[in-house]
């Protein structure tokens, strides 16, 4: 097998998703919830799977009504294969198919390492770098039985390039974690036409960065805050980072595959 020539395709057809399906985790709110609707957009069917059933419902609704595409909604714990399983299979079974994964499902606990109990520690871990590896094998597998290759788009960050904050060490181990499985899996799975790259995000003010903010001390929401100004001159929102998971998604990116795109506004210069 080798990966389609897309030369002779229009731009609109490039960036078409239009028969396809996605899958998107942690899809309920966020930077998650804008990949849905922009992946919907595009002409996706799209499965949102997310621990928060209600809120994934609403959004399902909410951007099948925008964009006019199928969108449905599943309860998953992306740490549970079992529960991976399922969802894949739904996926197949009720939306037709299965093309583009994304794993953006993750925590961001802030505690500083001497305080970080153990088993805060593997929860992280379970959730931010185990699911990222059940997603992806899951998804894999039922791109191979259909033969048709796709995309795996795994959600990095900056943090999976650098030291950020002080009191994010498991987070920032998690993702270097991801960043290395891009790689590897780019390197397994190509063979079977399956293209896996990462989105690398900066900060971006979403429901649940703005949260965990607001329970840190000032002192360190302070430091934090310094470093947001970026030299494009403002602080990301949602849809920066989701037009980038669009274009790795789409026949724009057909010839790339593991490398880590960074959405980052210079801040890893």
């Amino acid at each position: 097998m080798a990966i389609a020539d897309v030369s002779g395709k229009s731009i609109a057809e490039l960036i078409s998703l239009q028969g396809r399906v996605a899958v998107v985790t942690g899809g309920a709110q966020g930077l998650g919830r804008a990949m849905v609707d922009r992946l919907a957009e595009a002409g996706a069917a799209v499965l949102i799977l997310d621990l928060r059933a209600e809120q994934a419902e609403v959004a399902a609704r909410e951007a099948s009504a925008a964009t006019g595409a199928r969108v449905i909604a599943q309860a998953v714990d992306v740490s549970d294969e079992a529960s991976v399983a399922a969802a894949a299979d739904r996926a197949v079974r009720e939306l037709g198919g299965l093309d583009v994964w994304v794993n953006n499902a993750g925590l961001y606990p802030n505690v500083p390492i001497f305080d970080v109990a153990i088993e805060d520690w593997d929860k992280v871990m379970a959730v931010n770098l185990r699911g990222v590896f059940i997603g992806t094998r899951q998804a894999a597998r039922r791109m191979i039985d259909a033969q048709k290759g796709g995309v795996i788009v795994n959600v990095v960050s900056t943090a999976g390039f650098k030291g950020v904050a002080p009191g994010v060490t498991s987070y920032v181990a998690s993702k270097h974690g991801v960043r290395g499985m891009v790689k590897q899996m780019a390197l397994e799975l190509a063979p079977h036409d399956i293209r896996v790259l990462g989105v690398a995000p900066t900060f971006c003010t979403t429901e649940g960065n703005m949260a965990a903010l607001e329970q840190l001390p000032e002192r360190v929401r302070q430091e934090i805050s310094a470093t947001l100004s970026s030299l494009l001159g403002r602080v990301g929102v949602p849809d920066d980072i989701a037009r980038a998971v669009l274009f790795a998604a789409s026949d724009m990116a057909m010839f790339m595959t593991g490398s880590t795109l960074l959405v980052d506004a210079g801040e890893t210069i």
